[in-house]
């Protein structure tokens, strides 16, 4: 038995939070929403395409944000990226131990969760 890949991330949302999830993941970060299985759709949250991996909102009844762990998304141009962010009113944070070839930023969604954006190769500063 071997592990070969990821099929989805899990980022916890508070109750009733569909529509600020729709608007950072789906209009800002431009992920396609996919459709949950009805069953699970009663529960709430959302489902998005990211590459080949998914990434799922879901409902924590107990919802705290997470203020380390977090998903690293790959992104064609960070610059353009932190605008939006900035313009929508997310706070952006520039990688405080930058890495040869890679820029990143930091941002939280609307619930607090931490979020990594990387470009490979760009130069941000």
């Amino acid at each position: 038995m071997h592990v070969y890949a990821l099929d989805h991330v899990q980022i916890a949302m508070p109750s009733r939070g569909e529509s600020a999830a729709r608007q950072f993941y789906g209009e800002l970060l431009g992920l396609t929403e996919l459709p949950k299985p009805p069953n699970l759709a009663i529960r709430g949250g959302l489902w998005f395409q990211c590459g080949s991996l998914q990434v799922h909102l879901g409902v924590e009844p107990d919802f705290r944000p997470a203020k380390k762990a977090h998903p690293a998304f790959l992104v064609h141009d960070l610059h353009a990226v932190r605008e939006a962010l900035a313009r929508a009113g997310h706070e952006v944070t520039l990688d405080p131990e930058p890495s040869s070839g890679v820029e990143r930023i930091f941002t939280r969604d609307p619930f607090g969760n931490r979020i990594e954006l990387i470009e490979p190769h760009a130069t941000l500063r």
